[in-house]
């Protein structure tokens, strides 16, 4: 006799249950189409914050860069090389801002000022020579081609609308290159364990590549904004300090960054006089080409060769989905999805030789 409160197995399948081998394969497909469709739709929403984390990363990369670089000087554990570059980082910030803060804050404020100024002197001479119907039109055309600049001066000069997704960033890149295995240990978790050897060779592959463009790119913006500021103040032309400044930074961007700092180097230098433009634009013409022809190639020997069309397209389709944020990482996201995609044509290139081998030992 069986107790009451033994219990017992049903053994005749459920009424719901789906058994014919069709159906579940067909379901497993739909299950499949429809967890595609939410993770994309949870991507979109959570656009913002994956950008924060991305670019959280990005700089863990360059700090990184700069710990592997102190190592080859300073045979010391990794926790201590990574002190010495974020206080060595920290200390150079604060001096620049300290000998130039006051002095940066006026010089911008200076630049907005003689933005509005010389945009409103054009679409007066535009209007004067018949280009456009009115004033207002081209001013209005103006603002709407300017308004990315006007956003990057404000955001520079007033620095109060991001400096909490500038510290979140901050944050997650120190704490990344603080233990960076423990993160890549936890990415691979998250992949299926047959795949785990091909996706460690992928990152790892993409980090090196990410270290290897920023460093290009900070030696580009290292040349570019030192140069021009010593250029422009030669030749007294004004703001020489915001300027280069500006183009430094910009220079993080390429192709949209040069032509940027290109117009404000000449809006500034027009608005104090014609000599003054011509010298700017002479100025600037100098830099590009010193740049574009020594001084890219030499990085890019060591460093990521991104085709420029390829970037130029990657940052339009950035900058229009996810603004001024997806603008500074479409290179680095570009370059990861070489990587990824020059791996997945190598492994395929291996899978064809292995199975050529074998055919050929089996004749």
């Amino acid at each position: 006799m069986v107790a009451e409160d033994t219990p017992t197995l049903v053994a005749e399948p459920s009424p719901n249950e789906m058994r014919d081998p069709e159906m579940r394969r067909e379901l497993k497909r739909a299950a499949v189409w429809l967890g595609l469709a939410a993770t994309m739709a949870l991507v979109v929403i959570l656009i913002q914050p994956i950008l924060i984390i991305l670019a959280g990363l990005v700089f863990a990369s360059m700090l990184d860069g700069g710990v592997r670089l102190l190592g080859r000087a300073l045979p010391i554990p990794r926790g201590w090389r990574l002190l010495i570059v974020v206080v060595l980082t920290i200390a150079f910030i604060g001096t620049v801002f300290y000998k130039t803060g006051a002095g940066v804050v006026i010089q911008f404020q200076q630049l907005q000022a003689t933005l509005e100024i010389q945009a409103d002197r054009l679409s007066q001479w535009a209007a004067a020579q018949g280009i456009l119907p009115g004033a207002d039109d081209f001013k209005g055309l103006a603002q709407q081609a300017l308004g990315s600049v006007g956003k990057l001066t404000s955001w520079i000069g007033t620095a109060l609308g991001a400096v909490t997704t500038l510290f979140m960033i901050m944050v997650i890149g120190l704490f990344v290159a603080m233990e960076p295995r423990i993160y890549d240990r936890g990415l691979q978790w998250m992949v299926p364990s047959d795949y785990r050897g091909e996706f460690s060779i992928t990152l790892a592959r993409m980090a090196k590549q990410l270290r290897r463009l920023l460093a290009g790119r900070l030696a580009g913006m290292a040349f570019e904004g030192v140069v021009t500021w010593i250029a422009l103040s030669l030749f007294d032309i004004p703001m020489a300090l915001v300027l280069g400044i500006i183009t430094g930074m910009l220079a993080f961007i390429p192709n949209i960054g040069a032509f940027v700092s290109g117009v404000l180097m000449v809006s500034v230098g027009f608005s104090a006089g014609m000599d003054k433009g011509l010298t700017a634009i002479a100025i600037y013409f100098v830099v590009q080409t010193f740049d574009g022809w020594v001084v890219i190639p030499l990085v890019a020997r060591r460093t990521v060769d991104l085709p420029p069309a390829l970037t130029l397209s990657m940052q339009i389709l950035a900058s229009t989905l996810f603004g001024v944020l997806g603008l500074a990482l479409a290179d680095p996201l570009t370059a990861m999805i070489k990587v990824a995609l020059e791996r997945n044509s190598e492994r395929t290139a291996e899978e064809d030789a292995e199975a050529a081998a074998a055919g050929m030992g089996m004749l």
